[in-house]
């Protein structure tokens, strides 16, 4: 057990009063958030610490205030403290889909709770998105060109020119700049509706049956696609593509109510493969620099297989070659990343 800050203690005693109290620390996500379980009689909590936050522009709250009111499972709030930076929430456990995947050694295993995935991400894409009756962070917020680009450079800064050291000649990268702005644009062009933004199997928690959504705080505007490559390109697993397949085809029936007359699914295939590019280099970009920028070895194990379900997403795009020949002749695909 820890011990706590006297303002924690407080905060803690106020909101569980004429209970005993036993604090542990959990392990946390990538961010500067910590959380902690709070044991206190036959139950539990969870306490999440940040920064002191204004309850009225806070995203988390916006954000889990809006999912709620629209049926999606998340977190319920127990008690805040604003200047404090603490809010005591609901205990979901510590069942994520990661590991009830790594659990079951057939797919046929995990392939309900995948579906109870594409529930929540159905009423997060589409039942949130509609609700325009109230007001959301993620509303003001959005994937465009400019955001894909950040997020892609940043990869390019932190893995092919960070870890890999890999040098550019002024014209190829100025190519390689050209080829990213085009896979941007072309997602930026596609409808947006609410998406999650980290819609992985680490943020997605199973209690009681039930599929819960967590670190939702950067939910914004987006493609669909966004969430479903995040879900099923997850770097954290290795998916069978059948079950991939299967999982697609289920969301694409639920949604078809929300899609249109003129939804095509080979539009929509193709910008999946784009938005796979893009979302898993993104992934590698985000692992090297925890590595590059703190020295966080934890992720570096995931870059590997997360760069060949890049090389494999490119493959079907003879006009990205340039960034195939880049990933291969920086070495990317062969670095023993452990080995740093």
């Amino acid at each position: 057990m820890e011990s706590f800050e006297p303002f924690i203690q407080n905060f803690l005693r106020k909101n569980l009063p004429n209970v005993e109290i036993k604090l542990y620390s959990l392990a946390g996500d990538a961010s500067n958030r910590r959380y902690y379980r709070i044991i206190h009689s036959d139950s539990s909590s969870v306490l999440m610490r940040w920064d002191p936050f204004d309850p009225t522009k806070y995203p988390f709250l916006s954000v889990q205030k809006h999912f709620d009111r629209n049926g999606i499972r998340v977190p319920q709030i127990i008690a805040m403290e604003p200047e404090s930076g603490l809010i005591l929430l609901e205990d979901l456990g510590d069942l994520t889909l990661e590991r009830k995947f790594w659990e079951n050694q057939k797919s046929e295993g995990t392939q309900a709770f995948y579906r109870l995935a594409m529930d929540e991400l159905i009423r997060i894409h589409f039942k949130s998105t509609f609700d325009k009756g109230h007001d959301c962070t993620a509303f003001h917020i959005q994937f465009d060109t400019a955001k894909f680009l950040w997020e892609m450079n940043y990869a390019k800064e932190n893995l092919l020119k960070g870890i890999l050291d890999f040098k550019f000649k002024t014209d190829v990268e100025q190519e390689l700049d050209d080829v990213f702005k085009d896979i941007c644009i072309k997602l930026d062009q596609e409808p947006k509706f609410i998406s999650h933004r980290d819609y992985h199997s680490r943020n997605l928690m199973i209690k009681l049956d039930e599929m819960c959504v967590i670190d939702f705080q950067d939910a914004r505007l987006g493609p669909i696609q966004y969430d479903l490559v995040s879900l099923l390109k997850d770097s954290y697993i290795q998916m069978p593509e059948e079950m991939s397949d299967e999982l697609i085809k289920y969301y694409l029936e639920q949604a078809k109510p929300f899609l249109g007359k003129n939804f095509s699914k080979d539009a929509f295939d193709n910008i999946y493969s784009v938005q796979s590019i893009q979302r898993c280099f993104k992934a590698c970009g985000s692992f090297a620099s925890f590595y590059q920028q703190r020295e966080d070895r934890r992720y570096l194990k995931y870059l590997s297989g997360t760069l060949k379900k890049v090389l494999r997403s490119l493959s079907g795009f003879p006009e990205y070659s340039l960034f195939t020949d880049i990933l291969i002749d920086s070495g990317a695909l062969d670095k023993d990343y452990e080995s740093l």
